[in-house]
């Protein structure tokens, strides 16, 4: 079964290669810019710094070699390797912008071109080349400062930007569908409407990417990874190709402009009160500032639908969001990265995460990637030492393990209630193995100062019954043991009160925070993990876990998060964060 994707790799590199190759025998026809390009991505000021001090950290993986290039250095996994082809470091280094970052980005740019411009090494990949595409158009006049029109460097930069388009142009098929395919495409347009005598390419780049718009994003707004960083990706691919089509004096076609619309109120309800998006499978926060500035570069001034957008609902209220993944998960080639989170959620409250999901580990190696994907990471119930669903076998080429056996039935309802909004939803995730469905309870007050949550596991059909009975008689009756896990935020300071009946929770703004729970089950307060791809380890973090066993068909574990009356309603939160501390 895994023989085919193999052979679809090796064919789809060997062609890469070989296109690339063909590319770059041309003397490439380019010479400037139709129009001066607009710089629209955002990059971090302080990985800048890092960067010129020769602190090199990507996909969680940390290189200091001061004095030296990053293409000298010995790139410890293929991850790194891809971002750093990827080129989207230079926003970093534009967001320095001294003549230091300059010289740097001058420097590494002219040796990519000599190592690897004839089509050598791993960046001649579609989404890479894309990717790459994007920031040396958008930093062209930050890299050419200096560089007259006819001297060696910028007659080297056009000639490289017309041999990786034209590469593109033959290539962006290859990628695959989703964001590797959005960011070969958006990389096309943008040099096809940016550059001298390649305004012919750019054509067929806008149907295709008006074709993936229709095929690839939902009726909700949402992609088929359901990953809501990816989304956000996707979404500011879009909203970068309308305003290179709007420059360049064009209209954006009706399904791309449907697509924005359709995704925009979509991150808005995945976006926590504190500014961050959900993260879940396999999606972090995003970075600083991009959801807010794609969403205002859009024009579409909507707000957060109700029900469910891309599988997820939403309640809100005060201060206080929560955000819960109330679908199954991804299946088919979407799975490669799906968690088994259903039913898992997370509450924020102003600008502090308080209730969280591990996130992913994917760049801590492939252990923590699959610890991160399993229940017991999420903020949710697992069953028996199960999870919700499970990892098939790893393909023996790329080493993806999807998600399957998963659940298949997942009823939700969201009604207002006398004091605010409820959710309610099930999952049939544990009915084969244990005949027991999970259904959950979150109840959230006007003011968004408490939350009253149940848990509750049924055996509902005959069936169900019996498979149950069967699955307690291997307990010897003792009970099928479960446990509820409520992941902390690192910032969070949590203990566990006397007697064990409730923990307190307090947040860096001054807010208290009060769990409890209905005695029916065991509390404990235990140390966790927190998985950030922009740190070089986890985070230590808590977790609050309730332990129980399931005796009857029917077994009901309720608790509540609350804040403490001495809270204030309006709170002053100015401490400030800065998300590029290095580890402890």
């Amino acid at each position: 079964m895994t023989r085919f994707p193999q052979l679809n790799a090796r064919k789809a590199h060997l062609l890469n290669r070989l296109y690339a190759r063909a590319a770059t025998r041309g003397g490439g026809q380019a010479r400037g810019f139709v129009s001066s390009p607009e710089p629209r991505t955002i990059g971090s000021f302080a990985r800048g710094r890092q960067l010129i001090a020769g602190n090199f950290l990507f996909a969680g993986s940390l290189v200091s070699a001061p004095g030296q290039s990053p293409w000298e250095i010995e790139a410890p996994d293929a991850a790194f390797s891809q971002a750093l082809h990827g080129f989207a470091w230079l926003d970093d280094l534009a967001a320095v912008g001294d003549s230091a970052a300059r010289r740097a980005a001058q420097s590494w740019l002219w040796q990519w071109i000599d190592l690897y411009g004839k089509g050598r090494g791993p960046g001649w990949s579609p989404d890479l080349t894309g990717r790459r595409l994007i920031r040396w158009i958008n930093h062209a006049l930050f890299l050419l400062h200096g560089s007259g029109v006819h001297a060696p460097d910028s007659v080297a930069f056009y000639r490289s930007l017309d041999q990786q388009t034209r590469f593109l142009s033959k290539r962006w098929h290859a990628a695959a569908p989703g964001l590797a395919r959005f960011e070969a495409l958006t990389g096309l347009i943008y040099a096809g409407l940016s550059l001298e005598g390649l305004e012919s390419l750019a054509d067929p780049a806008v149907k295709a990417l008006s074709r993936e718009c229709a095929t690839q994003i939902d009726a909700q707004g949402g992609l088929p990874t359901r990953n809501p960083e990816e989304l956000l990706d996707v979404f500011t691919l879009l909203t970068w190709a309308a305003a290179a089509l709007s420059d360049a004096g064009r209209g954006t076609p009706q399904p791309q402009l449907a697509a924005i619309g359709r995704i925009a109120p979509t991150l808005r309800t995945l976006r926590h009160s504190d500014g961050g998006l959900a993260r879940f499978h396999g999606g972090g926060r995003g970075a600083e500032g991009w959801l807010d500035h794609a969403l205002a570069s859009s024009g579409v001034r909507s707000t957060q639908t109700d029900g469910l957008s891309m599988g997820f609902a939403r309640l809100s209220a005060g201060r206080t969001s929560i955000i819960i993944d109330a679908s199954p998960p991804p299946s088919g080639d979407a799975a490669a990265n799906a968690h088994a989170s259903t039913l898992a959620f997370e509450l924020t409250s102003g600008r502090r995460p308080l209730i969280v999901n591990c996130g992913s580990g994917a760049s801590f190696g492939i252990e923590w990637r699959r610890a991160g994907r399993a229940t017991p990471s999420h903020s949710a119930l697992s069953l028996g030492g199960y999870s919700s669903a499970r990892l098939d076998t790893a393909d023996q080429r790329s080493g993806a393990e999807a998600l399957i056996d998963g659940p298949t039935h997942v009823p939700v309802e969201i009604t207002p209630v006398s004091d605010g909004m409820k959710f309610q939803g099930g999952h049939d995730g544990y009915v084969l193995t244990h005949g027991l469905t999970h259904a959950r309870t979150l109840e959230l007050t006007h003011d968004g100062r408490a939350v009253a949550g149940e848990d509750m596991l049924i055996a509902i059909e005959d069936a169900d019954k019996r498979r149950f009975d069967r699955a307690l008689d291997r307990t010897k009756l003792k009970g099928i043991g479960f446990e509820i896990r409520f992941h902390l935020h690192p910032e969070v300071d949590a203990t566990l009160d006397l007697g064990g009946a409730a923990v307190s929770m307090a947040l860096k703004s001054g807010e208290i925070w009060v769990f409890r729970h209905d005695g029916t089950s065991l509390l404990r307060l235990e140390p966790a993990a927190y998985l950030e791809t922009t740190r070089l380890k986890p985070r230590a973090s808590m977790q609050i876990i309730l332990t129980a066993r399931a005796i009857n068909p029917v077994t009901r574990v309720r608790w509540s998060l609350s804040k403490a009356q001495e809270t204030a309603i309006g709170v002053r939160d100015l401490e400030r964060d800065d998300p590029f501390l290095a580890d402890d």
